[in-house]
């Protein structure tokens, strides 16, 4: 973050200084949220949840070395030499801030949502125009009304373009973070089923996720999948520049002839407006095509050489559980696919596992949240799709994976195993993970299978040195 004044931040949030005199210059250089990790001559800004209050820790932070704080109420005292400031609320001076903030810097920002695959199109769409450009993406799951205010404040000079996830639950949260970022690119992944329950059907969540059209620059352009059938219904309504990207014939950058090597890679024929080319994207399942096409589409928008594209995808690293592939000894392999799950991801990771050169496929899944009334069925047909994958053995752990389970086993599957929790499904992984073994470990972020990855790591061998085949 480039420094601001006490000044610039009392404008930017139309706040009241309050306490004693501080000089207006005074400057702060980061703003942080949470009490436990103040780094001196920061902004401590209280966020207010549902179960806490960071003004309770108000006079922690200042004490452990706070420059000031922002502050929704007036305070009892003030610590002598710090600032407070107050504001109407500290969530909505965050946006007002970062949106202030933003504005100093004159480069475009890239907005990505979706249903699935948006840190994944992310962190490609970063590969890519990395070759040429310093960018700034969002990290973890700072997709958020907090944590994206957050990385528009680590901005700065040095930063030539920023690319950004949108996150959402409910119709409306797009639209709020669209008004803080102003996109000059929007990109939608998918839509799919994820949240159906809070938005009841999955054309309301296309609307909902058209609400980052909705503060885009005059002039902005859009980048979607092509062959996502309530995404191309936007051909004749949305009034922009759109680059389709998929499989279709129609897209404008098309990938054909899609190969894996069921180990590290998947190969395509990618056909562009200005070229054909061979593309390698080190990463498994033929989903990929669609984040590595959007990146493409956006690299050549920006003005980078099929070569830069090219070497960009290959320099693509996942984030942390998404695909990760988790080589260990005698043969196993762990595809650690379990920061989420939906309907439509579950079924890829499925794909993925089924192409894999494992001699043995073992598929751990759990509960997928936010379904609703259409949880059963939707859960069971998981199991009837994962009965015809070529998946050797099923673990499902949960109340909602007993529909994957049973559909699974209804479907002919033979080797398929229900428990109602982690701690007892992990007796079964000690039996049927072996080796030659691939394993893939995939669930909603609200089941906390990292616990099952981590069980599975302590419980098999180191894979072979880095760079070993």
């Amino acid at each position: 973050m480039e420094p601001i004044t006490l000044r610039e931040i009392l404008q930017a949030v139309d706040g009241r200084l309050l306490g004693e005199d501080v000089p207006l210059e005074t400057a702060v250089n980061r703003v942080d949220t949470d009490s436990r990790n103040i780094h001196p001559g920061s902004l401590f800004l209280p966020l207010v949840g549902e179960r806490f209050d960071g003004h309770d820790y108000i006079r922690q932070a200042l004490t452990d070395g706070a420059a000031g704080c922002l502050t929704d109420r007036e305070p009892e005292d003030c610590i002598p030499g710090k600032f407070y400031i107050q504001v109407g609320g500290t969530q909505r001076a965050l946006r007002d801030l970062a949106r202030w903030y933003k504005s100093r810097f004159p480069i475009p920002f890239i907005a990505i949502t979706g249903s699935v695959g948006k840190t994944t199109t992310r962190d490609m769409v970063a590969a890519v125009l990395g070759e040429r450009y310093r960018v700034l993406k969002t990290q973890g799951n700072f997709n958020n009304q907090v944590g994206l205010p957050l990385t528009l404040l680590r901005l700065e000079r040095s930063h030539e373009i920023c690319v950004l996830e949108m996150g959402m639950n409910h119709t409306g949260e797009i639209d709020y973070l669209s008004a803080i970022v102003e996109p000059d690119v929007a990109v939608i992944t998918n839509v799919g089923d994820a949240h159906i329950e809070n938005l009841g059907s999955r054309k309301n969540i296309l609307q909902a996720k058209c609400e980052i059209f909705h503060h885009m620059k005059p002039e902005g352009l859009a980048v979607l999948n092509g062959d996502d059938e309530l995404l191309v219904t936007l051909r004749q309504t949305l009034k922009r520049p759109i680059l389709w990207c998929g499989r279709d014939s129609a897209c404008d950058f098309r990938a054909a002839h899609v190969e894996s090597d069921g180990e590290r890679l998947i190969r395509c024929k990618v056909t562009t407006p200005d070229s054909s080319f061979d593309l390698e994207i080190p990463a498994l399942g033929h989903h990929m095509i669609y984040p590595a096409l959007t990146a493409l589409a956006i690299g050549r928008h920006f003005g980078l050489t099929e070569q830069e594209m090219v070497r960009g995808v290959r320099h693509f690293a996942p984030t942390k559980m998404r695909m990760n592939i988790l080589r260990r000894g005698e043969g196993i392999v762990i595809l650690d696919d379990a920061y989420n799950a939906n309907p439509q991801s579950v079924r890829a990771a499925l794909q993925v596992l089924a192409d894999s050169r494992g001699k043995r496929k073992v598929a751990v899944l759990g509960d997928m949240l936010e379904l609703g009334p259409l949880a059963p069925a939707l859960h069971g047909g998981i199991g009837e799709f994962a009965a015809q994958s070529g998946v050797d053995c099923l673990v499902c752990v949960g109340e909602l994976s007993r529909y994957i389970a049973d559909a699974a086993g209804e479907g002919g599957m033979k080797e398929v195993y229900w428990r109602p929790n982690k701690k007892e499904a992990l007796a079964v992984l000690e039996q049927v993970v072996k080796p030659d073994c691939t394993v893939l470990v995939k669930a909603s972020r609200g089941m906390a299978f990292e616990e099952i990855v981590s069980f599975l790591k302590e419980h098999t061998s180191d894979g072979p040195p880095s760079g070993a085949q």
